[in-house]
């Protein structure tokens, strides 16, 4: 049975080609769909089924018997550029092309779970999700082309995970995290300027003037991490959560490819200056995936209603720029980001209206980590609130389906790649200057099953 749950479980994540980034950063707090309602308020604690084993293990000593959750997640996240002031590539290119269309686009995320009571005290349970993600795609001939078309970060995660009940109000959880985590960023390339930079007046002018193609940069890694938490009760209506996630250290590795490149700079690419500028081949980047650690309670105020509450800190600083390094040790790319840690608030309700239906709502608000001043076109992030409604209706004894809705008010980001001394010369030679504002927003519909057997 447990072979069968994780080939399913796999096979279900693999559907979700495309997975975008509606917590803060490129973190995905979409593991189920019955914590939706409650904008995942207070989920270290609630247990409310399998999906604890992502949210806390330890709450699997709260689901007697065995018990399986599939859930989906659409999210349609929305990002618009409003141009102000940006400036034309060099080499004779103008702004035209437009402000790129919405680099949103619905994305499906998948995620299963089964947790399994061995005996009173012992409960094994696994889960298989998309913990991070990212996809963010302009129009082609967009105006800021040479900064970023295409972007996109995929992760699928498989949690083996224990539990083990010390007491009626005591109980620890951990769990074991293999990761694969996939990256594709794409962007135009200004192949007037490169040859302008390499200070041959013959090739400058055998390339001529607005020549542009593109270059893909892809890359795949696989790493280990753990989860642990406690769960406890401090009186008999209350429970609190505490549980911890680790950082996931990634080594990505795969090439970088150029497209439409002139003859006259494939014919000069034995120059190491102008190879590495524009030349094909391998690469490697470090990506360390940040650790997180929650504090949460649910109280039951009745026997009708639920509080909950939680806080959130992602440790977002282990990001703070992206070096794409080619195997010669030269690089290829290097983008600061300055990422800070930051912290996210929620607050839920569950009302059992019957024995059939329960109802949620819930709030949020996530902090980003980004800095106004290294914001960048491949992933406008900005501060956002939640505002949650969402259900459960038991059909048996055993199934229940859950669904829930949520829209992420997003603070209006700005981009500023102009040349500011906090940023690289690489953001802006030849790439223009791009200034502008984003029309943000997000809307998430998930839908759950969980059995009992």
């Amino acid at each position: 049975m447990f072979r069968k749950i994780i080939a399913l479980s796999v096979s279900a994540a693999l559907v979700g080609t495309t997975t975008t980034a509606s917590a803060a950063g490129f973190a995905l707090i979409e593991q189920n769909a019955s914590g939706l309602g409650n904008a995942y308020a207070g989920q270290a604690a609630s247990a409310q089924d399998a999906s604890t084993i992502f949210f806390n293990p330890a709450g699997m000593t709260l689901l007697p018997g065995r018990q399986v959750v599939g859930a989906v997640n659409l999210i349609l996240p929305s990002g618009k550029f409003n141009n102000t002031r940006s400036t034309a590539a060099g080499g004779g290119f103008t702004l035209a092309g437009g402000n790129g269309g919405d680099a949103g686009a619905l994305a499906a995320v998948p995620n299963m779970y089964l947790s399994w009571q061995i005996n009173p005290a012992w409960f094994v349970g696994v889960g298989v999700n998309a913990p991070f993600g990212l996809a963010t795609e302009y129009d082609a001939g967009w105006l800021g082309r040479f900064h970023a078309i295409k972007s996109e970060i995929k992760t699928i995660n498989v949690n083996p995970s224990v539990a083990f009940k010390v007491s009626d109000n005591f109980s620890i959880g951990a769990g074991v995290n293999w990761q694969r985590a996939e990256a594709e960023i794409t962007k135009a390339v200004n192949y007037t300027a490169v040859a302008a930079a390499s200070g041959s007046a013959a090739l400058a002018a055998a390339v001529g003037a607005s020549n542009e193609g593109s270059n893909k940069i892809d890359g795949n890694d696989s790493s280990w991490g753990f989860n642990l938490g406690i769960l406890f009760k401090p009186q008999p209506n209350t429970t609190i959560g505490v549980s911890y996630r680790s950082a996931m250290n990634h080594t990505l590795s795969g090439s970088v490819v150029y497209n439409n490149r002139p003859a006259a700079i494939t014919g000069a690419l034995a120059i190491p200056a102008l190879f590495n500028q524009v030349g094909d081949g391998p690469i490697t980047a470090k990506l360390k995936l940040p650790a997180s650690y929650s504090f949460a309670v649910k109280h039951q105020v009745n026997s009708k209603w639920d509080l909950l509450a939680d806080a959130t800190r992602t440790q977002w600083s282990s990001i703070q720029s992206l070096d794409i390094i080619r195997s010669t040790g030269t690089a290829l790319e290097n983008v600061p980001f300055q990422w800070k840690d930051t912290w996210r608030f929620g607050l839920g309700v569950n009302y059992r209206y019957d024995d059939a239906w329960t109802l949620r709502g819930g709030v949020a608000f996530d902090k980003s980590p980004v800095d106004d001043v290294y914001r960048i076109p491949r992933l406008p992030d900005e501060d956002r609130t939640w505002v949650s409604f969402g259900a459960q209706y038991r059909i048996t004894k055993q199934g229940a389906i859950d669904f829930g809705y949520a829209h992420l008010f997003v603070k209006d980001p700005s981009v500023n790649l102009s040349g500011l001394p906090a940023l690289p010369a690489n953001l802006v030679a030849g790439r223009g200057a791009l200034v502008g504002n984003y029309n943000s927003q997000v809307n998430i519909v998930s839908l759950q099953y969980r059995h009992s057997f």
